[in-house]
């Protein structure tokens, strides 16, 4: 069996969450809604973000309006330099296209996650590219890493993925991918979804090695019922 990675993308490989919440701020506040703290946290790795954002508008807008907005804005801050990877993501994805094809599997629109990853020179390193319009039901629901796992030909059983959101790795965990969890910085995860992941790091360079010896191991078999991961 071959071994894939397959990465989220924002506050996993890129710094954007921050970017992301002033953008959704800015939009929110041109309809009336002032901003607060638990804006912030619910947009964290939510694959609703634009139907809760619209929500805040008090029904002036559509999903596919704040999705419009939200998205040029973030492709301006990409192009002015404002979206970058976070300290040895570029390095992790590399690391893990040595062992396997490499795919992406994010909540974010494909024309601002087609941009980010060109400006990073990631696109060529990819073998699938799963966005936030490709599929029906978002993260927590498994569908965004089943969908990646096809694009790069290997079975779920044989994927690593690597998240930061609770989220994220609900969804990794349901697709029966091995989890490695990054959580974002300040974040603690809760203790139900820290035992879904097989191991965690603290940051995208302290995954280096965890993720290498994942993928340099024998074939991982995710066992559903029990939640563990067993060598095969």
């Amino acid at each position: 069996m071959r071994h894939a990675t397959v990465f989220d993308l924002d506050d996993t490989l890129i710094d954007s969450g921050a970017q992301w919440s002033r953008v959704c701020a800015a939009f929110a506040a041109r309809h009336g809604h002032r901003w607060q703290a638990g804006d912030e946290a619910a947009l964290h790795g939510n694959g609703g973000w634009a139907s809760y954002v619209a929500g805040l508008c008090g029904g002036a807008v559509s999903s596919v309006e704040v999705v419009e907005a939200c998205t040029t804005a973030m492709v301006g801050a990409c192009a002015e330099g404002r979206v970058r990877a976070l300290p040895g993501a570029v390095e992790l994805v590399l690391e893990a296209g040595r062992h396997g094809p490499v795919g992406v599997a994010t909540a974010s629109p494909r024309r601002f996650v087609l941009a980010v990853l060109g400006e990073l020179g990631l696109r060529p390193q990819l073998s699938a590219v799963v966005c936030g319009e490709d599929v029906v039901r978002v993260k927590p629901a498994p569908d965004p890493y089943l969908r990646a796992a096809a694009a790069v030909g290997v079975p779920p059983s044989g994927c690593v993925a690597v998240e930061d959101s609770p989220n994220g790795i609900r969804s990794a965990a349901a697709a029966g991918m091995t989890v490695l969890a990054v959580p974002r910085r300040g974040t603690r995860l809760p203790v139900d979804v820290s035992r879904l992941s097989a191991a965690q790091a603290g940051s995208a360079t302290s995954a280096l090695p965890v993720l290498r010896r994942l993928l340099a191991s024998r074939p991982l078999v995710h066992d559903e019922a029990s939640g563990a991961v067993a060598r095969s």
